[in-house]
């Protein structure tokens, strides 16, 4: 475990799962990007796609992980396959966490959704990254459960996805 914070890239289903979202980066183990108000990233997104791999460019410089934080439909999204991507080409460690299970602001949970390393393919063997790349299901039988098993095992969860990274 590192002595000080990682800084961390989110990476995440922004209308759905913003909320989810907040509760993971308010755990406060890591330090990560600053999410974008809705306004900016409603800016972002419409200025178009070079627009956008701009501000992704951006925000991931100086991290070392991207942690993709995975709703119902975040697997396989254009912009999180591509965060996925240029975070490993970056050679930066990636982690997904699912989130389906914490609450969001009206109280709900919602269906776990897909490993979103089956979708990407790394290096010339044509393998999925997930045989490498971890993807956790917090334990826990209510939301507070698995915020607290993300909450104990965040900082973890991160330095494993740097050391794979570094060892491929």
């Amino acid at each position: 475990m590192a002595d000080t914070k990682r800084q961390v890239f989110y990476s995440f289903h922004y209308k759905p799962d913003s909320w989810r979202v907040s509760q993971v980066r308010n755990i406060g183990t890591i330090e990560g990007n600053k999410p974008a108000p809705d306004n900016d990233w409603e800016t972002v997104t419409k200025s178009g796609d070079d627009a956008i791999k701009k501000w992704i460019e951006d925000q991931m410089k100086y991290r070392s992980c991207t942690v993709i934080l995975i709703g119902k439909e975040t697997a396989n999204r254009k912009w999180i396959n591509h965060e996925i991507v240029e975070s490993w080409k970056a050679g930066m460690g990636v982690v997904a966490i699912h989130i389906y299970g914490l609450k969001d602001h009206e109280g709900y949970i919602t269906n776990q959704g897909n490993n979103p390393f089956d979708y990407i393919s790394y290096g010339d063997s044509g393998k999925k990254l997930s045989s490498i790349a971890k993807c956790y299901n917090p334990a826990g039988t209510n939301s507070q459960e698995r915020y607290d098993w993300i909450a104990r095992n965040m900082s973890a969860m991160v330095e494993e996805a740097v050391k794979i990274r570094n060892n491929n």
